[in-house]
C-alpha cells in the first residue's frame, strides 16, 4: 500500500524490501567472506582486519561455549567502543546466546540491577571497571591498551579471567551447531518506561538485520562492500551505535574508526589521519565541532554524510554546521523499543527543518488521540506517534504489563509501538515530535528516568518531597535539575545531596542543580506540576 512519504525517498530507496531472515552473526560472516583483508577496525594507531575481526570472534564464542555458555544465556558487554567489542558481541550471538549492552558510566548499583534483572551469567568488562561488577558469576576482563598500537598486557583482576587467556586457549575454533531462529532474541537493551524502572526491550535477530538493511539502503546507494569508513563516537552500549555503528558498519565491510572516549581534539585527529565517509552522532557533538576555532583545518569539510540521532537537532545547528562543513546533515528519530530507527531526513528531496523526516521502509506510522489511544487525529494534529515494522521489538524482558501497554494489536491483527511521544505529521509523512508524553530527560543522547533519581535523592533522611525534570542546555540539549523540600526542622544542603547522586548514579544522570525548596506546585488531588515548574525554568533560562 503506497504511503505519502514513499513519494518523498531519493530515487534508489523502494518502499519495500525483502529482509534477512538469517542470524545476526552472519553479517560479520559475509563481510569477513567478501572483504577478508580490508582493515575493520582503526582503534588508538593499530588496525584489524575482518579476518582476524572473525577468527578471534569465532575463538571467544569457542571459549564460551565450553565453558557452558549455552542458547538463550544472557552474556553483558560492558566496553567503549573498542575492536574487544565486536569480538564479543559476534561471538555471543554466534552460538545464539543474547547480548546484554551495559553503560560503562553505570555505578555498582545500576549494574546490577541490570545484572539480576537480565539474569547474566557473564559478563565481559574493561579491566578499570571490573571493580563496580558485584554477584555476577564470570568476569572476563579486557584492557583498552591490549588493541592499541602499544600492544600492552591486560593486567591481572583478582576473581576475573582475560579476555586474552580464553583467545589463546582455543587452537582451532570448534562452533557449536546452533539453530537460531531469525525470532529469537539477540539483545537486550535496557531502557525505562511508563514506571520508570529500566526494563529490557527484546530485540530479536530479524528486528536489528532489518533495521541495518532499512538505514543502510538510504545513505549509501553508491557504495560497495569494504568502501566506507565510519566515524563511531556514538557508543556501541548505546542501540543507535550498536545499530547504526557496529551492526551497519559490518555489514558494509567499511573501517569503524573507534573513539572509546569523546574528545573533540580526539575526534579531529580521527577525521585528519582517516578520511571518513560517513559520522553518525548526537547533537552535542556537532555543538562542539561547532564551537572548536580549528575544526575546518582537519577535514571535516570532505566527510560525505552526516547523521544526528538520540536526541533533538535544532535547527540553528543544523544551518550553522551545514555553513560550516558545506555537507548535509540529516536527522533521524527513533527509540530502543525499534532497534532504533524509524524515521530519517532523505538527502535529495524536500527538506523540513524541524522534522525528523519521513519513516523508513516498510515502516508505518499513525498518530492517535492521547487519551483514546486508538482513534486516529487528522493530518498535523499532535497525539500520541505510534509505529509498526520489522525493526519493532518482541517485548519487554519479563515486563508483560509494560509490554501490553508498549504494544497493541489493531483490529487488522498488526502490532503496533506506542511511543508515548507526541508529535504531528504533515500531509507528505514528515514527522514533528512535539514532546515527550513521558518525564524523559534526555542528556547528550542518554536517557534519564527521572523517578530513578529521585529515589535516589530520597535515600537522604531529610529529604521531604523531590521532584527532577529536564532543563535547556546549550551543549548537553537538556541536563538534569532536582527540586527537594526538607522535611520540617531538617537542615538539608544542595550538596549533600550532590554527594549521594555522584555516589549512586553515572554522571549523565546526576542533577546539574539541586533547588531546595519549601514547597512544590501541586494539583488539586496533590500531585506535583512537573510542567509548572519546567515552564519556570524555562522563564529563567529566557531571563
Amino acid at each position: 500500500m503506497s504511503k505519502p512519504w514513499h513519494d518523498h525517498y531519493d530515487y534508489w530507496v523502494r518502499p519495500h524490501y525483502n529482509y534477512p531472515r538469517r542470524p545476526l552473526g552472519d553479517i560479520l560472516k559475509i563481510a569477513a567472506a567478501d572483504v577478508p583483508d580490508s582493515p575493520a577496525t582503526a582503534f588508538l594507531g593499530a588496525t584489524l582486519t575482518y579476518a582476524q575481526i572473525k577468527d578471534r570472534s569465532d575463538r571467544l564464542a569457542t571459549a564460551l561455549a565450553r565453558a557452558g555458555v549455552r542458547q538463550g544465556d544472557r552474556v553483558g558487554i560492558m566496553l567503549p567502543n573498542c575492536p574487544q567489542y565486536l569480538i564479543a558481541a559476534f561471538a555471543v550471538l554466534r552460538i545464539g546466546a543474547i547480548v546484554v549492552n551495559v553503560n560503562p558510566l553505570y555505578t555498582p548499583r545500576e549494574v546490577a540491577v541490570v545484572a539480576r534483572d537480565s539474569g547474566m551469567r557473564i559478563i565481559i568488562v574493561l579491566d578499570q571497571l571490573a571493580p563496580v561488577v558485584t554477584g555476577i558469576e564470570t568476569v572476563i576482563v579486557t584492557s583498552a591498551a591490549e588493541y592499541s598500537a602499544a600492544a600492552a598486557q591486560c593486567p591481572e583482576v583478582p576473581g576475573a579471567q582475560r579476555l586474552a587467556d580464553l583467545l589463546a586457549s582455543v587452537d582451532v575454533p570448534d562452533l557449536p551447531r546452533v539453530s537460531i531462529d531469525p525470532d529469537d532474541v539477540a539483545v537486550l537493551q535496557y531502557t525505562g518506561g511508563t514506571t520508570g524502572v529500566p526494563k529490557g526491550a527484546m530485540l530479536t535477530h530479524h528486528n536489528i538485520f532489518a533495521n541495518v538493511v532499512q538505514t543502510t539502503v538510504l545513505h549509501h546507494a553508491d557504495s560497495g562492500r569494504g568502501q566506507d569508513r565510519i566515524l563511531l563516537v556514538i557508543p556501541f552500549f548505546h542501540i543507535y551505535g550498536f545499530t547504526v555503528g557496529l551492526m551497519a558498519g559490518t555489514w558494509q565491510g567499511a573501517l569503524q574508526i573507534l573513539i572509546p572516549k569523546y574528545d573533540v581534539d580526539a575526534l579531529l585527529a580521527a577525521i585528519r589521519d582517516h578520511r571518513p565517509t560517513y559520522f553518525p552522532a548526537v547533537p552535542t557533538i556537532y555543538v562542539s565541532l561547532l564551537n572548536h576555532p580549528k575544526a575546518r583545518e582537519f577535514g571535516i569539510d570532505k566527510i560525505r554524510a552526516f547523521n544526528s540521532g538520540s536526541a533533538p537537532l535544532p535547527v540553528e545547528v543544523i544551518d550553522q554546521f551545514e555553513r560550516m562543513t558545506g555537507g548535509m546533515l540529516s536527522e533521524g528519530y527513533g527509540l530502543s523499543e525499534a532497534s532504533p530507527v524509524t524515521h530519517t531526513s532523505p538527502a535529495l528531496s524536500i527538506r523540513k527543518p524541524g522534522s525528523v523526516g519521513i519513516p523508513l521502509p516498510d515502516t508505518d506510522i499513525k498518530v492517535v488521540d492521547i487519551v483514546d489511544g486508538t482513534k486516529e487525529v487528522p493530518v498535523g494534529t499532535e497525539g500520541e506517534l505510534c509505529i509498526a515494522g520489522p525493526q519493532i521489538m518482541k517485548g519487554y524482558w519479563n515486563r508483560d504489563d509494560e509490554t501490553a501497554i508498549a504494544l497493541r494489536k489493531d483490529d487488522a491483527g498488526r502490532t503496533w509501538l506506542y511511543t508515548g511521544d507526541i508529535a504531528r505529521v504533515d500531509e507528505d509523512g514528515y514527522t514533528y515530535i512535539v514532546q515527550r508524553k513521558k518525564d524523559m530527560v534526555i542528556v547528550s543522547g542518554f536517557n534519564v528516568y527521572p523517578s530513578e533519581v529521585e529515589s535516589v535523592l530520597f535515600t537522604h533522611p531529610s529529604v521531604m518531597e523531590a521532584v527532577v525534570i529536564g532543563v535547556p542546555h546549550s551543549y548537553y540539549g537538556e541536563v538534569v535539575k532536582a527540586y527537594v523540600v526538607p522535611k520540617p526542622g531538617a537542615s538539608l544542603s544542595a550538596e549533600e545531596l550532590k554527594n549521594i547522586c555522584c555516589a549512586n548514579l553515572a554522571e549523565f544522570k546526576r542533577p546539574a542543580e539541586i533547588e531546595i525548596r519549601e514547597s512544590l506546585p501541586k494539583s488539586a488531588v496533590g500531585k506535583i506540576l512537573r510542567r509548572s515548574l519546567r515552564e519556570e525554568a524555562s522563564s529563567l533560562s529566557r531571563a
